[in-house]
This record gives structure tokens, C-alpha cells and sequence, in this order.
């Protein structure tokens, strides 16, 4: 639970932990997956609970709600293909009265429709994790307060520089998420920017975000070039299918894998020797920016146009310490809405 020293430090405008200013997991008795709505309530409408990233996600704005006494309605899609029914629930929780809503959809488009209806009455919308599709947004109307989110680029970035490091030169493969997704090629690009020059990319391919799809991928990858010095999956899930494939084909600790997210089950997997690296996006640390920034707009003020949290490259060295602090930050973290939030 927070301090009340901890609460103090709201108010300051210094580098802190995010955990700092928001609660560690506990259970949000302020919070709800339902309700009647009302002036300062906050709506959220995430992806699929069935992934840890997004669960993590959810964790972060119930605490965070429940620490600031925000009373938050959050509803989840039923997976990570569910774009019917994430852009239904946001349909429903459009027509009740909350003044602000943050949405993390499936796709780029998917929940344009409902968020027209939002927009047109007013309210704000806070876009998390994966960006609506600005051109898609302009031609609906919809005034998208903040986007809060990686940089997906750097992130793979950070990813490819640690692989071309440990490897030096040779063949890597990579495994990306739902062809076409914005979020998975950003992080393969900044990848593969990274390792120009230096190492061959053999295959590339797309596995859906899904472990059992990667695992496929790879074992078939591994069969076809067995010279293979690594890999990266654009998601944790992914990267554990990977890893998977590699130790049925009794090769661990032989070729790299790296992976994005900093889920706790790909935290432990890094401690444990499967894992090589996980680029750490804190979920936790996004879903508490977004209610924060539906508090500074519920409030009156005006929050920035984009807001970058915080990632982080976790080897076997930071594994322990990452593991310790999850689902919060275990590196420092400038919050850019605490001085908005003290005033």
C-alpha cells in the first residue's frame, strides 16, 4: 500500500519510480467492471485478459483508480482476434455517461465507429498501447486527447542491438505478430535497423501473437537452417514458443531469443536460462498513465499530445530485481503527468 511519504512524492516534480504513484497489486474495491457512470467516471476498454500483458494492463488502472479514489469501469475483448466485441462493449459504454474513456484496440480501426460517437459528445478519449489509425481518426472527427504507449521502434531496437551484440555476425530470424499490425512491424523494423549490416536475416514470419504459432514457426525454421545464431518474436508469448522449440530440438543456451513485453512468466524464463532478453514495456506503467491522464482531463487541464512510458532491456543480470518489482518499473521513471496531477 502507499505511504503517506509516497503519496508526498506526487506533488514533486522529480525522477521517480511510476510504482511510486500508483498502488502494487492489490484488490480495487473503487473500481468495477460495471456501473452507472457519471461526470468524472472513467470508462476502458482494453484487449484480451487472456494475454498477462494486458491483464497487467487492467492491474495498473484499477490500482492507480483505486489509490485516487477515480471511479473506473474496465471492460476487456475476449481475445486478441475479438474486434467485433471490443468495438461492441465500447458501443455500449459510449451511450452511459463517463467523461473520459481510454481505449487500447485490437487494430488501428476497429473501434473507430464507437469512438465517433464519443468524440461528437464531447468526452475524452486517452488511446493506449496501440495507436488508432490517425488518418482513419481525421476522417471520423475523433479528437484523441493523448496517445500513451512504447516506442515500439526503439524497443525493437534495444532488441536488435543487444542481439547483434551477443551474436557478432550470422543468420537471425525473426517472428512478428498479425501481418499488417502497426505495433508488430514498428518493433521489426527498429530490429531489423539495428542488425543492418551486421547479421542475415533468413526468414521472417508471422505468428499471430500466439505461443503455439511460434513454436511452429520456429521448430520449422530451426529444421531449414540449422546455422540459425537467434531470434526475435515481437511479443513475450511468442518468444516462450520460441524457446520452446529450440529445447525440443535440444539446442537451449545455443541460439539467442529475444523478445518484447516483460511479461512475468518471460521475466522468469530470462532468470531461469530459456529466455535471452526481454525488452520490459511495463503494461502496469501504461494503464496507470492512462487514468491519470483521464484525471488531469476530468479535471480541466490538458495532458501531452503523446506520452512515451518507459522500457527496459532485462537480461539474466536485471532478471531477479524485475521479477521483484513486476508488474511495476524496476528502472526509474520520469512521469510527465505528476506535476499535471499536483496542480
Amino acid at each position: 500500500m502507499f505511504s503517506k511519504e509516497a503519496n508526498f512524492t506526487r506533488t514533486l516534480r522529480v525522477v521517480i519510480p511510476l510504482g511510486v504513484v500508483a498502488l502494487a497489486l492489490t484488490a480495487c474495491s473503487g473500481s468495477s467492471d460495471g456501473g452507472s457512470g457519471g461526470s468524472g467516471n472513467v470508462a476502458a476498454v482494453i484487449k484480451g485478459l487472456d494475454n498477462p500483458f494486458f491483464q497487467a494492463m487492467e492491474d495498473g488502472i484499477k490500482d492507480t483508480a483505486d489509490e485516487d479514489g477515480v471511479d473506473v469501469t474496465v471492460q476487456a475483448a475476449a481475445d486478441i482476434g475479438d474486434t467485433t466485441g471490443q468495438a461492441d462493449k465500447l458501443t455500449t459504454l459510449s451511450g452511459q455517461d463517463f467523461s473520459c474513456f481510454v481505449v487500447n484496440p485490437i487494430s488501428g480501426s476497429n473501434l473507430v465507429q464507437a469512438l465517433s460517437q464519443v468524440s461528437s459528445a464531447g468526452k475524452s478519449i486517452v488511446n493506449i498501447d496501440n495507436p488508432i489509425d490517425a488518418d482513419a481518426a481525421e476522417t471520423a472527427n475523433i479528437d484523441i486527447a493523448t496517445y500513451i504507449g512504447t516506442d515500439n521502434g526503439a524497443a525493437g531496437g534495444k532488441a536488435g542491438d543487444f542481439v547483434a551484440e551477443q551474436v557478432g555476425s550470422g543468420e537471425v530470424a525473426i517472428i512478428g505478430g498479425v501481418a499488417g499490425d502497426v505495433t508488430s512491424a514498428a518493433r521489426i523494423d527498429g530490429f531489423k535497423e539495428a542488425i543492418d549490416g551486421k547479421l542475415d536475416v533468413i526468414q521472417e514470419t508471422a505468428a499471430d501473437w500466439k505461443r503455439e504459432l511460434a513454436l511452429t514457426a520456429a521448430t520449422d525454421i530451426i529444421a531449414a537452417n540449422p546455422d540459425v545464431k537467434a531470434f526475435f518474436a515481437a511479443n513475450d508469448d511468442m518468444g516462450l514458443g520460441i524457446v520452446k522449440a529450440i529445447e525440443n530440438a535440444g539446442l537451449t543456451g545455443s541460439i539467442v531469443v529475444v523478445s518484447v513485453d516483460g511479461n512475468k512468466d518471460a521475466l522468469q524464463s530470462v532468470a531461469d536460462g530459456g529466455l535471452t532478453a526481454t525488452v520490459a514495456q511495463y503494461p502496469y506503467a501504461v494503464g496507470t498513465l492512462g487514468l491519470q491522464a483521464c484525471e488531469v482531463l476530468n479535471d480541466g487541464g490538458t495532458v501531452p499530445d503523446n506520452i512515451e512510458s518507459p522500457t527496459a532491456l532485462v537480461t539474466s543480470e536485471q532478471a531477479a530485481d524485475a521479477i521483484a518489482k513486476f508488474p511495476q518499473p524496476f528502472e526509474e521513471f520520469d512521469n510527465p503527468l505528476t506535476e499535471l496531477l499536483s496542480k
